[in-house]
């Protein structure tokens, strides 16, 4: 039985051996699917079908299992990262505070839809399911950082200092 081989990297841009490097850390396990989709996307800033498709490969798994990674978990993205991002919470307790008017005027405002950028990519706007400060609803991230209490006004200056 011939040895697996392995496919060559994707380009010659050394983020790829950072990548190749957490794959081989792991033996080039399955288990380390997320762990590597993670690397690529921090290395990338995000996940292209090139390098779902060169993962998959090389961990040798099915590339239907490395699209459902992709596409069930919420950090990962597959589109390149906008300059500035917003993430408005949306559980149960963000939702009772008012996350859905911080949604409907950040989509009016900025003329996009949750989980899309704007044209110029500026401005990404992307709803999570729960941030876990529930007793700081309704709560947003702005670029990472976590604001509290935040209201639509608030929402829409953060925005025009960003266009600025």
């Amino acid at each position: 039985m011939p040895a697996y081989q392995m496919p060559s990297l994707p380009s010659d841009d050394k983020r790829w051996k950072i990548v190749n490097g957490t794959m081989r850390r792991h033996g080039y396990a399955r288990q380390a699917l997320i762990e590597t989709l993670h690397t690529v996307q921090s290395s990338f800033g995000f996940l292209d079908e090139d390098s779902i498709r060169f993962v998959a490969k090389s961990l040798r798994v099915p590339l239907s299992q490395a699209y459902g990674v992709v596409t069930f978990y919420h950090h990962f993205s597959m589109k390149p990262p906008a300059d500035h991002t917003c993430t408005v919470c949306t559980g149960t307790a963000c939702y009772i505070k008012g996350s859905d008017k911080l949604v409907a005027e950040s989509e009016n405002f900025l003329h996009i839809k949750q989980g899309e950028s704007t044209k110029d990519g500026k401005i990404a706007l992307m709803t999570a399911r729960c941030v876990g400060a529930c007793g700081r609803a309704p709560v947003v991230l702005i670029d990472g950082e976590l604001v509290a209490h935040l209201d639509p006004a608030g929402m829409v200056a953060q925005f025009e200092r960003w266009l600025a």
